[in-house]
């Protein structure tokens, strides 16, 4: 897939371009789900159990593991942290981001993690519950802060991080204080590697894996790469691919399959097949922010383009991405096997990270199941 020639426009389109097999395949239906009303977080006690002691299924919930935290942006794009004015606060995290992402689809998710025993702590707590995120999983430390994130946004919307955790209280979560029955309960389980920079994260990390795959949960992985957090690029690398062959399910970027494979060009299907897809994979994707997505799987792989949007902050459009996709992999699990469903499950994601870089912040701006209905009405009109 040669690009050499092609010029990329920085700022921001996603342009859509659908065959009409696509336009008669996709049902903008609308969902009472998106309806509910919001609820305080089930007790981790009250979890439901079989007679067997072991809990059961909830349908359709995605739990999601890892890292909740602050991040400030700036009201002003294209300049450094020093020279902005001031800082927008706004909830974040990865894991957090697909949560929530998935809740206001009208999903079913739950968040296990670790905040500080602070103001910021209790301010995401709350966020997630206000969300209609089960956060009964989420613990509270009192000897570290809540880790925050400044983002340097660029003139084309794209960003830089910088990190205050040394340590903050997620990278000190404890397999003790791991929810497994929340775990067990869950359908798909996703996860990040930023948890796996540290201990005692990393171990915990590593046990709710093995609890996952052993209650049947399709594992699903966005490895999020934040260089500046790992003691090296060579740490990254490694600590990323250990559990890799894990996963049922992966999503990364263009610039992470670069990364993960030293230099290799991320748009060459052999590359993608012959050094990222494992045997036991059943879906991996590639975002290309303006461009769309790329899906692969054992019997067939291809593209699904983008929505059009102007751009102004891309924080969270991966998370909006992946809580899009794993919102519908949750009611069809199956959803990988059938090349049309999968393309029109991938437009809907497509259409969750498009609106969400209209908005600077990444919680604030993840869409509801309606705004992403409209928008790709209007895309395929």
């Amino acid at each position: 897939m040669d690009r050499s020639n092609k010029e990329i426009k920085p700022g921001c389109c996603f342009p859509v371009r659908l065959d009409r097999s696509m336009r008669r395949s996709f049902k903008f239906s609308r969902s009472s789900s998106s309806d509910k009303l919001i609820k305080g977080s089930p007790k981790t006690g009250d979890t439901p159990k079989l007679r067997s002691g072991a809990p059961v299924k909830s349908p359709g919930l995605v739990a999601c593991f890892g890292e909740l935290l602050i991040d400030f942006v700036p009201t002003v794009s294209g300049v450094s942290l020093a020279e902005a004015p001031g800082f927008k606060k706004a909830p974040g995290g990865a894991p957090a981001n697909v949560a929530v992402g998935i809740a206001r689809l009208g999903g079913s998710s739950a968040f296990i993690g670790k905040v500080g025993q602070d103001e910021f702590g209790y301010m995401l707590s709350n966020i997630l519950k206000e969300n209609n995120v089960d956060n009964s999983g989420m613990r509270f430390d009192s000897h570290a802060r809540t880790a925050l994130a400044f983002v340097t946004l660029r003139a084309d919307g794209e960003r830089e991080f910088m990190f205050f955790r040394n340590p903050s209280a997620d990278m000190l979560l404890t397999e003790a204080e791991l929810d497994k029955d929340l775990i067990r309960k869950s359908c798909i389980f996703h996860y990040g590697s930023i948890s796996l920079i540290e201990e005692p994260c990393r171990s915990t990390h590593l046990a709710a894996l093995k609890v996952a795959k052993e209650a049947g949960c399709i594992l699903s992985y966005d490895p999020n790469l934040r260089l500046p957090l790992w003691p090296s690029a060579e740490a990254a690398r490694q600590g990323i691919m250990s559990i890799w062959d894990q996963a049922d399910v992966i999503k990364i970027s263009e610039e992470e399959i670069t990364f993960l494979t030293g230099g290799d060009d991320a748009y060459d299907d052999n590359v993608v097949f012959k050094k990222l897809y494992h045997p036991n994979l059943k879906l991996l994707l590639v975002t290309e922010g303006p461009e769309g997505c790329r899906y692969y799987t054992k019997e067939f792989h291809g593209r699904v383009h983008g929505v059009k949007v102007q751009a102004v902050d891309t924080t969270g459009a991966g998370d909006a991405f992946v809580g899009g996709l794993l919102n519908s992999l949750a009611t069809d699990p199956d959803l990988y096997k059938d090349e049309k469903k999968l393309q029109e499950a991938l437009l809907f994601a497509n259409g969750c990270g498009a609106i969400t870089v209209t908005e600077k912040g990444a919680i604030p701006a993840l869409p509801t199941k309606e705004a992403v209905f409209k928008i790709l009405a209007a895309a395929t009109a």
